[in-house]
């Protein structure tokens, strides 16, 4: 019995060093085992064979019950915690195949690919003013899907804006600017969220309303407003795409003094005289010069988002519309910037 206990515990330590499966071993060990007792109950008494394996078959029944006891404990035993163990919640698919279709173009681009796309669903955008240059910028952060885009304007729709800002329309003549641009990019883009700020930015309330968000884009028309949407942006730490446009010009930068670039007081350090910079009111523009310069803004804000390319941040581009030229000069920070230098206030 001592011989083929030895066989059988050779059998399954030689399969275990060899990578056998266990239930294989334990099919080989089955076997010998039958056999044995197949022999004890066959056999004559007295049969060499018995005697050389104890002699009866009831310790070999023993050791085979046992054995198979304690096997079947462990299987029982692994199936209890196996039911017992906490199921991951499934993670919720980042799109679904209508986004997937519908971004197909975004994300077969090398620069951009699934992670970019994942990465302006998650982020969240504040466009100041739903006007001229706000609404391109809002139609393709919408249609690039962008999660969250928020817009403050305290205007309404006038007959007179329709000329160049596109995100309106004669029958919302009257609405509130941020509610008429919110039916146009909920139609546009239904997985989109939109935020609206039916107000005036100012210094009360503008570090509250921009804090909420990753990127800010500014497009307003007046250089108050300007001014101070650097500053709370410097404050905060956030990036601003900020452009400008009048008659058949305009020009654009990113600025981002956190990530060492320059603030929009760097470049500009002194505000016109009342009446230096006449308005689009009082000069003119022309129509599709806000288009180029807003979605060239909302093009910027892709490229920061997702990391493609290189941006505007460090250099200024201003286009001539009338003669069809593009410059792009380089911009620094300034050390004695009254906003975001060492020397000065950020208040």
């Amino acid at each position: 019995m001592l011989l083929v206990g030895a066989v059988l515990a050779a059998i399954w330590g030689i399969g275990a060093l060899m990578g056998v499966p266990v239930a294989r071993r334990l099919a080989m060990v089955g076997m010998i085992w039958a056999g044995v007792v197949l022999a004890h109950l066959l056999l004559p008494e007295g049969s060499p064979l018995r005697q050389a394996t104890g002699g009866s078959a009831q310790g070999w029944l023993v050791l085979g019950g046992a054995v198979a006891l304690a096997f079947g404990y462990r299987a029982l035993l692994s199936r209890l915690r196996r039911r017992a163990a906490p199921v991951a919640p499934a993670q919720a698919a980042p799109f679904s195949a209508t986004e997937l279709d519908r971004y197909a173009r975004h994300i077969i681009l090398r620069e951009i690919g699934g992670p970019g796309q994942r990465r302006l669903k998650e982020a969240k955008v504040l466009v100041v003013g739903a006007g001229g240059l706000g609404s391109p910028a809002l139609l393709y952060l919408a249609a690039s899907g962008v999660g969250t885009i928020g817009v403050i304007d305290a205007d309404v729709v006038e007959g007179s804006n329709l000329q160049r800002q596109i995100i309106h329309s004669d029958a919302r003549i009257g609405m509130a600017k941020v509610q008429s641009a919110a039916v146009a990019l909920r139609a546009l883009n239904p997985f989109v969220t939109v935020q609206t700020h039916e107000a005036r930015l100012d210094a009360a309330g503008a570090e509250g309303v921009m804090g909420a968000y990753d990127l800010i884009l500014d497009g307003t028309d007046n250089f108050d407003t300007r001014y101070l949407v650097n500053r709370v942006a410097v404050r905060l730490g956030k990036p601003l795409i900020a452009a400008a446009i009048t008659q058949w010009e305009g020009q654009l930068s990113l600025y981002h003094p956190a990530s060492g670039g320059p603030c929009y007081e760097c470049v500009f350090p002194t505000r016109p005289a009342p009446g230096m910079v006449p308005s689009c009111a009082e000069a003119g523009v022309a129509a599709p010069l806000p288009g180029v310069i807003g979605a060239m803004m909302a093009m910027e804000a892709v490229k920061h988002l997702t990391g493609a390319g290189e941006t505007l941040r460090g250099r200024l581009m201003i286009h001539d519309a009338l003669y069809a030229e593009t410059r792009v000069i380089g911009v620094k920070r300034r050390a004695d910037c009254a906003c975001c230098g060492a020397q000065g206030a950020t208040g």
